[in-house]
């Protein structure tokens, strides 16, 4: 009999809008490689662009905040794995997992450190220098460090990120497991079918309109970056694609300077291989990035700063050119556009990049055999994270109530 696995998102995963919907859609493939039966549930409305996981064989489910169905719910599925996307949901409904599911895996998805990408945020529009300290005393760092604290598994999409809540906070490293985005790996005949650098022309940015650091680094190329490239090359054409582009951005659209913005992309590998380099200036933000692993899948190298890179290449050659100087930024983009045998070097990094550090079975593997060996261990899992029993007690306790008052005020 197939094990059940209930995943409770956030939202419903848009694929082809957002890299967080994208790598939920892996996570799901994966456990159904895995043998896994899968119901999907969320609160959240669907939109055009949501993915119809039926066609997968995934059962969905719409569940209610702050109601007692979703406990009947609970017991009629018998979930024996439970994720949680993102730390918002595990607060909202873990402590129900917890009552009437107890000997269900629970599994943190992270996406990425919300807390981290909030600190970073603030800072950049106080125009402040970024400190580890704003974001030890952030609140939102608490919350999601409790989460964390009362997952079995917490989900770690950057190194940098899984460094960072061992070293700063020192969360044990039997919580957390590293799994970056998984892609299949990109062979000599792959690379020989790509369009070459004398078929592809221009520049390209890509970035969902919903996400603070993917508008404000549209800011920085339209009034900073753009200009200069534009000005030494004069042809040149800088085009935007994204779904949910604010009117902000839809208003600096101007081709006579080069700048157009396009819009939703239905598919992402079309328009990066037309195009010669990516350009993203991101000032802020956390996690590993969607669109610049998207590059390195379809052969084009980027140029980006170094919260963009991340926790993506682990020491070895990027992809481009990483800078956090707008005028080295724009000389790097000019440089790399122009010359032929600099820009083939980079695409090759890029090809390394995904073959060594995010092969999708590689990586399916390790997850298969660590979920395994938490749940043969469940008891003594649970027994050592001392910290989480003490949330469950407490926190958990007080949200609990939280909920069934607001549920008997709804009622009334």
């Amino acid at each position: 009999m197939a094990k059940k696995l209930l995943v409770i998102g956030h939202v419903w995963p848009e694929p082809k809008t957002t890299a967080a919907g994208s790598r939920m859609l892996q996570l799901l493939e994966s456990f159904i490689s895995f043998g896994y039966e899968i119901t999907f549930a969320s609160t959240a409305a669907k939109t055009g662009f949501s993915l119809d996981l039926t066609s997968l064989g995934i059962t969905e489910a719409t569940i209610v905040l702050n109601h007692s169905s979703f406990d009947d719910f609970l017991v009629k599925l018998k979930p024996d794995m439970v994720i949680f996307d993102r730390f918002m949901v595990e607060e909202q409904f873990g402590w129900r997992v917890v009552e009437f599911a107890p000997k269900a895996l629970r599994i943190l998805n992270t996406e990425d450190l919300h807390s981290l990408r909030k600190a970073r945020e603030e800072a950049a529009k106080k125009d402040q220098k970024f400190t580890l300290d704003q974001w030890r005393n952030h609140p939102m760092t608490l919350r999601e460090a409790s989460s964390i604290y009362r997952s079995d598994i917490t989900l770690m999409i950057s190194p940098y990120e899984m460094d960072l809540l061992q070293q700063e906070l020192a969360i044990p490293e039997a919580l957390l497991f590293h799994l970056p985005f998984m892609a299949d790996a990109i062979s000599p005949e792959t690379v020989q079918q790509w369009p070459s650098f004398e078929e592809r022309s221009d520049f390209v940015c890509i970035g969902n309109g919903k996400h603070a650091p993917n508008v404000d680094s549209l800011a920085v190329l339209k009034n900073t970056i753009w200009p200069l490239i534009r000005k030494e090359l004069p042809s040149a054409n800088l085009y935007i694609y994204g779904a949910y582009l604010p009117q902000m951005v839809k208003d600096m659209h101007h081709p006579k300077t080069g700048f157009h913005v396009e819009g939703w992309a239905e598919n992402v590998g079309d328009v990066l291989q037309k195009h010669r380099l990516l350009l993203a200036p991101l000032r802020f933000g956390a996690g590993i990035k969607g669109k610049l692993l998207d590059a390195m899948i379809h052969g084009i190298p980027s140029i980006t700063t170094s919260i963009g890179s991340e926790g993506m290449h682990a020491g070895l050659p990027w992809n481009g050119t990483v800078t956090d100087d707008w005028a080295s930024f724009a000389r790097a983009a000019m440089e790399l556009y122009q010359h032929q045998k600099q820009w083939t070097v980079a695409q090759t990094n890029g090809t390394a990049l995904i073959n060594t550090l995010y092969q999708k079975e590689t990586l399916q593997n390790r997850l298969k055999i660590h979920v395994s060996e938490v749940i043969e261990n469940l008891v003594r899992h649970r027994d050592q994270n001392f910290i989480g029993q003490l949330l469950h007690h407490e926190t958990l306790t007080s949200t609990k109530y939280l909920a069934k008052w607001i549920e008997e005020k709804n009622r009334r």
